[in-house]
């Protein structure tokens, strides 16, 4: 038997599912909405030095806690660090959705339809307690990793709280690295949900936020008016004709195209011209594409739409990251020996899952990537349609393969410590 064959049996033998789901349950018993993060990263550091991880903690905002911890490995092997965030979206609608079910409430925990339904459950709190759940394994299999392990777990990547989501836990965190006050890793998971699927690159983003102002003037007198609909009418016509550019290039092999969507507009007088327009864009990257870049180009397709000359222009962009516009795409080369033995991991487990793709969403590897160098993917069990919404669940088997997978990745990654014994006795 292969020592991947040797540890994935004795890895399936010591999976504890009734405590797995109930690590599961408590993690979600926790409200954590962002700005709120610190009871679950208070709870999170006391699961991690409970499993041997030397841990720490700081304020990367008043009263926001990240917590991480670092395990010595007992041989010699690569630095592996997992992470993920402790914050989730609110509960807006959820109690009214699920009343007077087992669903009702948003942080019960409740099992229907073989899945686990709270907020968080998915993004991403499922993640970060498939990586417990995995250490619970390797300790009860008597499996000692050769090399060091990190877990990081990180406030404030969600949007929607006012004066938050801006991504100021990984900021934090990255810099603590970058400043060498914490060890850097080699590779890096981040366990954001993807079904099992090995996310080695995703899209980057920007939204802008427009406003046309002209001249408002009663209705009957027009002519003393510099109308802003129209003249936004005309810009739009020239947004639309940069997306359709953007569509016509070549699409990214793993997060396909680069679009651009208008998601609101907002304009109108009292019975009189509309004297000020605004309207809002989305607007996606691959990766390798300059978010400056990408945005000089949207500005200059905006200002190339003929109007009055006394129309005013303003664009902003509300929602910086890694960069003051927005986030950066990024990816990470899909054929790295790392993430090869993660999806030989998965795959272990479950032929169908481990596929290599591209995310299609934003989340905060680029700190990892693009700041320290560190190669990184997504990966998690949980599907990402799901969260953000009040029909967020887990399904239960894809979590407990994500246990057992993580286990043998770790495993495999850091190298085990007894592994000639592992082998004889599987032999």
């Amino acid at each position: 038997m292969n020592v991947d064959g040797a540890l994935s049996t004795r890895i399936a033998a010591a999976l504890d599912r009734p405590a797995a789901l109930a690590l599961l349950r408590e993690a979600v018993g926790i409200e954590s909405i962002t700005g709120n993060e610190a009871a679950f990263a208070e709870s999170l550091r006391g699961h991690m030095a409970a499993r041997g991880f030397q841990t720490d903690s700081a304020e990367f905002l008043p009263g926001r806690l990240n917590v991480w911890g670092q395990r010595k490995g007992k041989g010699h092997g690569p630095h592996l660090l997992i992470t993920g965030h402790t914050d989730t979206v609110r509960v807006d609608g959820w109690r009214e959705k699920w009343a007077g079910t087992e669903r009702e409430d948003p942080f019960g925990g409740a099992e229907v339809d073989g899945a686990i339904w709270a907020r968080g459950v998915t993004d991403l709190k499922g993640g970060i307690c498939t990586t417990i759940a995995a250490l619970d394994i390797l300790q009860s299999a008597g499996i000692e990793l050769a090399g060091d392990l990190s877990l990081a777990f990180i406030g404030d990547e969600e949007s929607g709280e006012e004066g938050t989501g801006i991504s100021a836990g990984i900021d934090h965190y990255s810099q603590m690295i970058a400043d060498g006050d914490i060890p850097k890793p080699d590779f890096a998971v981040y366990v954001e949900p993807t079904e099992l699927a090995i996310y080695a690159a995703q899209i980057g983003f920007f939204i802008a936020d427009v406003t046309i102002i002209g001249r408002s003037a009663y209705f009957g007198r027009p002519e003393m008016a510099v109308d802003a609909l129209k003249a936004t009418h005309a810009i739009l016509a020239k947004v639309w004709e940069h997306e359709a550019a953007l569509r016509a290039r070549l699409h990214h092999p793993m997060t396909g195209p680069s679009e651009l969507l208008v998601t609101g507009i907002k304009a109108g007088g009292l019975i009189a011209v509309p004297g000020a327009c605004s309207f809002s864009v989305i607007g996606s990257l691959q990766p390798g594409e300059d978010l400056h870049a990408r945005t000089e180009a949207f500005e200059a397709a905006v200002r190339s739409a003929v109007v009055e000359d006394d129309i005013a222009i303003d664009i902003t962009y509300p929602a910086g990251r890694d960069q003051p516009r927005g986030g950066s795409a990024t990816e990470t080369d899909p054929g790295l020996p790392a993430i090869r033995q993660l999806q030989s991991a998965i795959q272990h487990f479950d032929p169908e899952r481990g596929n290599i793709s591209g995310a299609p969403y934003w989340s905060e590897s680029p700190y990892l990537i693009e700041r320290l160098g560190i190669p990184a993917v997504y990966c998690a069990a949980g599907d990402i349609a799901c969260c953000h919404t009040i029909e967020e669940h887990l399904n239960i088997e894809e979590y407990l393969t994500a246990i057992c997978a993580f286990a043998l990745f770790m495993a495999s990654y850091c190298g085990v410590a007894d592994q000639d014994e592992i082998t004889k006795e599987e032999t």
